[in-house]
């Protein structure tokens, strides 16, 4: 079987956990923490980030998210993430680096080091505003999403893809760590209800960090 190299609060396994769960591909969890990452790791991934998928029975180790949701479309017939003409394949790519890179980049990675790092690892206080700009710029993400919402049925058009799970792992990590303010956000936190709601989703809701606990909302499916 499958093991999935993650830590609970990394946006890009749980993007890999939701599309190794809806294409029904069985896999056992291994924690791995960024910040102290063994030997073993170091030597399937010399990037040293998570995910890293490792089938040992192959000898066949996967890393970076996008590399190994590749990898499944191509292999697994079942619930296709990236599918459609030419042009809706390239939409669907494009809102995957647009999550994984500038949602991440202005919203789950500051929220990460001041709320997970500078706790767990750093032992120092987050700095309020760096905290506030993050929400701030997450505000701007949500705003796009809301639109994406207002003119289509899923992110990248009629059917659910991969750009679905990018944004919905970002948005989940944000907003355990109390990042996102959904006031005025109503076409978008309707589409992530109905997200969460899905079997895929649950199991990423029912895990915590340990010390850092998430908002009261966060594994509500109505918010």
């Amino acid at each position: 079987m499958w093991r999935l190299y993650q830590f609970p609060l990394c946006p890009f396994s749980r993007k890999v956990r939701l599309l190794l769960s809806e294409k029904g591909v069985g896999y056992e969890l291994w924690r791995e923490n960024p910040w102290d990452a063994s030997d073993e790791f170091w030597a399937l991934n010399p990037a040293g980030r998570t995910p890293v998928l490792y089938d040992p029975e192959r000898r066949l180790a996967l890393s970076d998210s996008r590399a190994i949701c590749e990898y499944f479309e191509e292999t697994v017939d079942k619930a296709p993430m990236i599918n459609g003409t030419a042009s809706n394949r390239a939409e669907i790519r494009r809102l995957v680096a647009l999550f994984d890179e500038n949602f991440f980049g202005d919203v789950t990675m500051p929220l990460l080091h001041e709320r997970m790092k500078k706790r767990l690892v750093l032992r120092q206080p987050p700095d309020s505003r760096i905290l506030r700009e993050a929400m701030k710029l997450a505000h701007g993400h949500l705003d796009y999403i809301d639109w994406l919402i207002d003119n289509r049925t899923w992110l990248a058009g009629a059917t659910m893809s991969l750009a679905d799970l990018a944004a919905a792992a970002q948005i989940s990590v944000a907003d355990y760590l109390g990042g996102i303010d959904w006031a005025g956000h109503e076409q978008t936190r309707g589409w992530y209800s109905v997200f969460k709601s899905r079997p895929s989703f649950r199991p990423l809701l029912s895990e915590r960090m340990e010390v850092i606990q998430p908002p009261r909302h966060y594994a509500e499916l109505d918010v």
